[in-house]
């Protein structure tokens, strides 16, 4: 499901996913005719053929608070075909908002309440060691999200299943 403002777009959430649309209400209008939603389309296309679209060709505008904002952007500086850890997040988050340090695991929220699945890339964060951890949209499909870009440096935990 795809969310606008009317020019941006503020939501991408996949079927079943953690905190799918999670302000969704009555009174959102189903509007398949917006020139955003035909981009993100056309974006999400192209990515899944391969073709590696480039964040910037959206007008993205996910609603959060300025932390939130901060690691989402931090998301949208990941490559393509790369992954990068909660630790290094949490360091360039810290950094970015001028405090000592700050918690892998506050980062970890903030990128599990991604509101735009695929195209801020939040499935190309792995756990420190490598390790794939959770994923709003099933770590099936962060496998396959990251299989996709050719990303396998990485190793499942698979402990206590």
């Amino acid at each position: 499901m795809l969310a606008s403002d009317g020019s941006n777009l503020t939501g991408l959430w996949l079927e079943g996913q953690k905190y799918y649309a999670p302000d969704f209400d009555e009174n959102w209008e189903y509007n398949n005719s917006l020139e955003i939603f035909q981009e993100s389309v056309n974006w999400l296309e192209r990515y899944f053929r391969g073709l590696r679209p480039e964040i910037k060709e959206l007008n993205l505008a996910p609603q959060g608070n300025l932390f939130r904002k901060t690691v989402w952007r931090l998301l949208c500086e990941i490559p393509y075909g790369e992954v990068t850890t909660y630790k290094a997040l949490a360091e360039k988050t810290a950094k970015i908002l001028n405090k000592p340090r700050m918690s892998a695991q506050a980062v970890g929220g903030a990128v599990g309440h991604n509101p735009i699945s695929i195209i801020i890339p939040c499935h190309r964060v792995v756990g420190t060691d490598g390790n794939l951890t959770g994923y709003a949209g099933g770590i099936n499909t962060k496998i396959k999200l990251l299989e996709l870009e050719g990303s396998l440096c990485y190793t499942q935990n698979t402990a206590g299943r």
